[in-house]
């Protein structure tokens, strides 16, 4: 069973923080001015957006008062990260979470935010929102539909993507909670806490900037240490920015990951539109889900997933 937090209305409150990396005040203007003039939320800003001089949005002190705030303010509906970058993982285990718990709200961002997203499944069963961040919002990325998923998600609709058919797919149907997030973060999250339990999920993928071989031995550690095993389906994202080294690899990230799982027999999708590229939805982690693999990809929140409406994945301009 999930937690499900209240869907928002017009003149809700959307907290924005930064717990992790530094990201400068300037390139948030546009995502603060949209999510209050545009969508017609009202924004809270935390103490840590454009702040701290080196690598960090502040002291870890800092971001975890800073978050701890916007997660007990009973006038704040969303929690909206406005980066990732690196830091989460230094914090979570300080966040006290029971006054959250008990009036629960989404918590939005992707990569670092990975971290909140698993943990949040795995010790309370709250659902969130992995989606795009403040940076997507820039350069009119907030009128195209990736980051209109969004305000979709998060207002209540019901949320179905297709993407097209990858010559790597493994038909088949399955339903399950939707978990899943950054490679690197699920790998480095074995054996703490904050990994939840996939057995019948529909785990998702993606990753930035890692070298081929490290991809490799990140889902070799999901695969030796049993995470593998009993999903009830996969989706494969971006692995953007790939790098490989001076003696090749010798494979490409998806011929990796397809190996890894050659051994079971749920449905795989590849090339779904989640990433640290353009191409990436707002997806409700910790929801249930129906997932087909045929012709192209179907991921779509249950009930009623099989004739949800939505965008087409890959498809969208």
């Amino acid at each position: 069973m999930s937690i499900i937090p209240p869907y928002l209305k017009p003149g809700d409150t959307i907290a924005v923080v930064c717990p992790a990396g530094h990201m400068p005040m300037s390139r948030m203007r546009t995502c603060l001015r949209v999510l209050e003039r545009e969508w017609g939320f009202r924004v809270r800003r935390g103490r840590t957006l454009g702040a701290g001089s080196g690598y960090f949005s502040g002291t870890d002190a800092e971001r975890l008062a800073d978050l701890q705030a916007m997660l007990d303010d009973d006038d704040v509906a969303a929690v909206l990260c406005a980066r990732g970058g690196y830091g989460v993982g230094r914090i979570v285990d300080d966040i006290d979470f029971r006054r959250f718990v008990d009036r629960p709200k989404w918590v939005v961002g992707f990569s670092d935010i990975t971290v909140l997203h698993l943990h949040l499944r795995a010790c309370y069963g709250v659902a969130t929102l992995h989606a795009p961040m403040a940076g997507a919002f820039n350069a009119g990325g907030w009128r195209g539909p990736y980051v209109g998923s969004i305000f979709r998600a998060l207002t209540g609709e019901r949320t179905g993507y297709r993407s097209p058919a990858h010559p790597f797919d493994r038909p088949g149907t399955a339903e399950g909670t939707l978990i899943g997030g950054n490679l690197a973060l699920l790998a480095h999250l074995v054996g703490t806490p904050s990994f939840p339990d996939l057995e019948g999920c529909i785990l998702f993928l993606e990753d930035v900037g890692e070298q081929l071989y490290n991809i490799d031995r990140m889902m070799r550690q999901l695969l030796r240490s049993g995470k593998l095993d009993r999903l009830a389906g996969l989706l494969v994202g971006g692995f953007t920015d790939c790098r490989d080294t001076e003696r090749p690899f010798g494979q490409d990230a998806y011929q990796i990951v397809r190996e890894v799982v050659a051994p079971f027999g749920y449905p795989v999708g590849y090339g779904f539109p989640v990433s640290h590229g353009r191409e990436n939805v707002a997806l409700k982690a910790g929801c249930r889900h129906r997932l087909t693999v045929g012709e192209g990809t179907l991921l779509a929140e249950w009930p009623g997933a099989e004739d949800a409406p939505g965008p087409r994945g890959n498809d969208l301009t």
